[in-house]
């Protein structure tokens, strides 16, 4: 049907019985987002309008081009962190936290990582995000969760922030706490106070909203600003100012694309992840590609409506999911109050403590620190997780963009070094059952038959280790062996070096006046080694289904003999 066609592919099937759910849920998230997105622009070093502008037309256009039903699309401490890092680095004259041209260049890395996104689609390049393996994510967030609580405790304290990179900070932070500003910080203390007693106490209450309002009234009340509290001030309301930006030197377009580029493996890593998620939790099908043009009409959106950019927030999904919210009309709802509070009272905001937006983004970034994650990763795969410590320190110590960068190595680095050194086994009959066992010296499956399994695609690096190890178990075998079979359930291609090397094998084999064969190759599989000339070295009665079909073969040619 063709106007079925023109329904986003978020509301098809809407039911009207949700409605009334949608749109508390998106009034509540509303209430949560308002303060968080604020508080992001201390990160991005943007106008606190922005941070506001970022869960407007952004996550309007996600929910109409997206495929995710709940994902919640706005401004991000990740992605915001990134953005701040890479913008400090690049020399332009004028370019200076919160001033026009350094927001001018965040809505115009946005535009570049909508293009980026876009590209992604065309040329189907999501699984980009894949090369950040989960623990690394872990290690990447945990370090930016330290970098963004971290970074608001000037803020908090009353104390100007120091310079230079976070260790620098760091002790400028800890030889000024002489100097603390205690009304400052007492504000500080009382949000942290009431978000988390709204928390424990009455989790169905956004406490962020309410510590906003509170600290507005208060500090009206006994004029803090007068006493040496810093205020936000005047904040400029208004339709989100739409167009190109402006200002920007092409000269420095290679280091924009380069910050672009960092955001983007993060928003297609963690925007695929929180929305396949929250859709398996429901019983739904996830469409990464058609969730990647959301993402790109996103950046786009954000970065021709005078702010920075976008990504998949797990935070405020989880808590759209809470809120039993349904749809993108949620959202949709979110992005119209927040546009109301744009339009009409911006001017309740002078009064507001920038502690208490640093408290609130404090909590966000301890939030980030996933220890509970770490512990598991280091308990179930050590390796990996000093992977991810390592990814951690170096977001801290030397920068968010070159921790991503990190990141990304590190994971290929695990990924080849998982398919250059993966298990091997010799398959053994238990009962009615394959059982593995290391693939030692001495280890058969039966006596004459070793039934050899290599848990990784064979390809030149790890092509001679494999035949090393074969070779290993072969020459030690506590009985000539007779029968040499190769499971293949985990082996779906090989190379050209790699087959070299097998039929390297299959000749040590045949001379030891022993037969090769293989077990469970797929077609293709089976293909290749053809084209590879490989199974002119065995006979296709030396080719079996599975570990029965090998045993049941094995013990009728035993027979014979």
């Amino acid at each position: 049907m063709p106007c079925v066609k023109i329904i986003p592919a978020t509301l098809r099937g809407y039911q009207k019985q949700w409605l009334r759910t949608d749109v508390v849920a998106g009034v509540t998230l509303a209430a949560v987002a308002i303060p968080e997105t604020m508080g992001y622009t201390s990160i991005a070093q943007t106008p606190i309008v922005t941070g506001l502008y970022t869960v407007i037309f952004p996550t309007l256009l996600f929910a109409l081009l997206g495929s995710s039903r709940l994902l919640v699309v706005g401004a991000d401490s990740a992605t915001a962190a990134i953005l701040a890092a890479g913008l400090a680095g690049i020399a332009v004259t004028g370019l200076t936290p919160y001033s026009n041209l350094w927001l001018a260049y965040t809505s115009f890395i946005a535009l570049i990582c909508g293009g980026m996104l876009l590209i992604a689609r065309l040329a189907r390049l999501g699984f980009l995000g894949d090369f950040l393996s989960a623990s690394v994510l872990v290690g990447f967030l945990t370090g930016v969760g330290v970098q963004v609580f971290t970074g608001q405790l000037p803020d908090m304290l009353g104390i100007p922030k120091g310079s230079g990179r976070w260790f620098s900070q760091q002790l400028h932070l800890l030889t000024n706490l002489g100097s603390i500003q205690w009304l400052t910080f007492a504000f500080a203390i009382g949000t942290l106070a009431i978000i988390l007693g709204f928390k424990k106490f009455l989790p169905a209450v956004p406490g962020a909203i309410i510590a906003v309002v509170l600290s507005i009234i208060v500090s009206a009340a006994i004029d803090a600003s007068s006493k040496g509290v810093a205020v936000v001030g005047t904040v400029q309301g208004g339709f989100p100012p739409l167009g190109l930006p402006q200002g920007i030197e092409w000269s420095t377009l290679g280091d924009c694309i380069a910050v672009a580029f960092s955001c983007f493996i993060l928003i297609i890593a963690q925007s695929a992840a929180t929305s396949r998620s929250f859709a398996m939790r429901h019983g739904q099908k996830v469409d990464v590609n058609r969730d990647i043009v959301g993402l790109s009409g996103a950046n786009f959106a954000a970065g021709l409506s005078g702010t920075f950019v976008v990504n998949g927030s797990p935070t405020k999904t989880q808590i759209l999911d809470e809120l039993k919210g349904r749809t993108q009309v949620a959202n949709i709802t979110m992005s119209a109050v927040v546009l109301v509070v744009v339009l009409f009272l911006t001017g309740l905001l002078a009064d507001m403590p920038k502690a208490v937006l640093g408290a609130i983004v404090f909590l966000i970034g301890v939030d980030l620190v996933d220890v509970t994650g770490l512990k598991r990763i280091w308990k179930e795969r050590p390796g990996e997780a000093i992977i991810a410590l390592i990814t951690a320190v170096v977001v801290c110590a030397i920068g968010v963009e070159e921790g991503i960068i990190l990141a990304i190595v590190m994971s290929i680095i695990w990924l080849i070094q998982r398919q250059y050194r993966p298990g091997a086994f010799v398959v053994k009959a238990q009962g009615d059952q394959a059982q593995f066992t290391s693939a030692e010296p001495g280890a058969q499956t039966m006596p004459g038959l070793i039934v050899f399994r290599y848990d990784a695609e064979l390809f030149y690096a790890n092509a001679n280790r494999f035949v090393d190890a074969v070779e290993a178990v072969f020459s030690a075998a506590p009985t000539p062996v007779r029968w040499l079979v190769l499971d293949c359930s985990s082996v779906t291609d090989i190379d050209y070096s790699a087959a070299i090397s097998v039929k390297g094998l299959i000749d040590y084999v045949h001379a030891h006046d022993a037969h090769f064969g293989i077990m469970a190759a797929d077609p293709a599989l089976l293909k290749t080694m053809y084209t590879l000339g490989l199974t002119e070295d065995f006979t296709h009665d030396r080719i079996f289904d599975d570990f029965d079909d090998v045993i049941a073969a094995y013990r009728e040619d035993t027979a014979k003999t």
